[in-house]
C-alpha cells in the first residue's frame, strides 16, 4: 500500500533553488499573538525583518495574556481563517487552577505535532559539536491532557491517556519527516518498561509504522536513559518521536545542549493550521530584567518565522532570513547575553537586517 504523504510537512521543509527575492504571490495574512513579557519585543523583531525583506505577509495582531481563562474566540477564528499563526511566549501560572492557554490552543486547533529543531550553529560555542536533532512530540494527549481531579482532600488523580490513533498519527508524521528530509534514523522515546499499557501502546504503534519505512533505521530508548545519552553523546540522535510530556523534556534538554532555547526554532502543526513559536520553553518570557534592558534573544522566533515562510511556500525568503541570522551568529559581534554577548534585541535585529543579501 502506498504511504500517504503530509503536504503540510513538505511545505515546512521545502528548500529553494530560486534566489529571486521578490514574489508575485498575493500577500498572506498571519495571525500574530505577541504574548507576555518579552513576547512583544521578539515578535516586533520579526515584523521589522519581514518589512525589511518585503516578505509577502501581513499580520493580524491579537492581544492574548497567559492569565486569561481561555483564548478569545476571535483569535481562534482568525487562526482558522488564516491557517497560520506566529506567537510569542504565553506565561502559564503555576498552580491555582488556571489551565495553560498553550495547551488549550493545541487542543482547539488539533495541532498534534510539535517540531523542535535543535542544532549547533557555526560560531556559537557549545559543549558538543555536530548536534542536529529534530524532536517530534505528540501534542494533544498524555499527561498534558490535564485530566486531573481531587479524589478526596489531599489526594489528586492525574490521568495519562494514550490512544492508538494519536500514537500512529505522530509516528507517521515522524517517519514522513525523516523520509522527506533524507534523515537516516528515527528513535522512539518511551517508558514502556514501567507503563506497559500506555507507553506500550505508543511503542507498538511506532513499530507498526516503522515497518513501512524499511529504508529508515528505527530505534527505541527508555526516557531516563535517553536523557543521559543526550547529555553525553547527543550526536547519535537524528529524529526523535515522543509522547507529549517526554517530548517537552527532551526538546528542552536538546536545546540546551545545542546552544540554548534562545536560538531553537519550532512549530506546532495540524492537518489544517500551524502555529510557529520559539521551539523550546520560553523560560525568559516573564524575566523582568531582560524586558527592562530590552535584551531578549530574537533568534529563535526569527528562525521559527523562517519555518513559517516555508510553510507559506515562500522558501526564498526563508533562505534569505536564515542566511542572515547564521551570518550574524557566526560573525559574533552582536549577541544577547544568553549566547555570550551583551547586545540588545534591537542591535541583533539591526545586524540581521544589514546582513540580508
Amino acid at each position: 500500500m502506498a504511504r500517504k504523504s503530509f503536504p503540510i510537512l513538505k511545505q515546512l521543509i521545502q528548500q529553494s533553488t530560486n534566489r529571486c527575492f521578490t514574489s508575485s504571490a498575493s500577500p498572506r495574512a498571519v495571525t500574530l499573538i505577541p504574548g507576555d513579557g518579552v513576547g512583544p519585543l521578539v515578535t516586533d523583531s520579526v515584523e521589522q525583518v519581514m518589512q525589511a525583506m518585503k516578505a509577502p505577509v501581513y499580520f493580524e495582531r491579537y492581544e492574548v495574556r497567559g492569565d486569561m481563562k481561555c483564548i478569545p474566540k476571535e483569535v481562534i477564528d482568525s487562526i482558522k481563517k488564516n491557517k497560520v499563526c506566529l506567537k510569542g511566549g504565553l506565561k502559564t501560572p503555576v498552580g491555582g487552577g488556571v489551565s495553560s492557554l498553550n495547551v488549550q490552543m493545541r487542543k482547539e486547533l488539533d495541532l498534534y505535532a510539535s517540531i523542535v529543531h535543535c542544532f549547533t550553529l557555526p560560531g556559537l560555542p557549545t559543549r558538543h559539536e555536530d548536534v542536529d536533532i529534530v524532536v517530534i512530540r505528540e501534542n494533544t494527549e498524555g499527561e498534558y491532557a490535564g485530566l486531573e481531579h481531587e479524589v478526596v482532600p489531599g489526594v489528586v488523580e492525574s490521568l495519562k491517556v494514550i490512544t492508538k490513533y494519536c500514537s500512529e498519527r505522530i509516528a507517521k508524521f515522524a517517519f514522513e519527516y525523516a523520509d522527506v528530509n533524507k534523515r537516516k534514523k528515527v528513535t522512539a522515546v518511551h517508558k514502556a518498561n514501567i507503563m506497559k499499557l500506555a507507553d506500550g501502546l505508543f511503542l507498538e504503534s511506532c513499530r507498526e509504522i516503522a515497518a513501512k519505512y524499511p529504508e529508515i533505521q528505527y530505534e527505541e530508548i527508555i526516557v531516563d536513559n535517553c536523557c543521559m545519552q543526550l547529555v553525553s553523546r547527543p550526536e547519535q540522535f537524528d529524529v526523535m518521536v515522543t509522547p507529549n510530556l517526554y517530548g517537552n523534556l527532551i526538546a528542552n534538554t536538546a536545546a540546551g545542549i545545542a546552544g540554548g532555547t534562545g536560538v531553537m526554532p519550532g512549530g506546532n502543526v495540524g492537518a489544517d493550521q500551524a502555529v510557529f513559536e520559539q521551539g523550546a520553553s520560553a523560560g525568559n518570557v516573564g524575566n523582568e530584567k531582560i524586558l527592562k534592558l530590552k535584551k531578549a534573544n530574537p533568534v529563535a522566533l526569527l528562525l521559527s518565522s523562517a519555518m513559517m515562510l516555508r510553510h507559506l511556500e515562500f522558501p526564498s525568503f526563508a533562505d534569505r532570513l536564515e542566511t542572515a541570522v547564521r551570518h550574524v551568529i557566526e560573525e559574533g559581534k552582536f549577541r544577547t547575553k544568553d549566547v555570550g554577548g551583551d547586545s540588545t534585541t534591537q542591535e541583533v535585529v539591526d545586524a540581521i537586517i544589514a546582513a540580508l543579501d
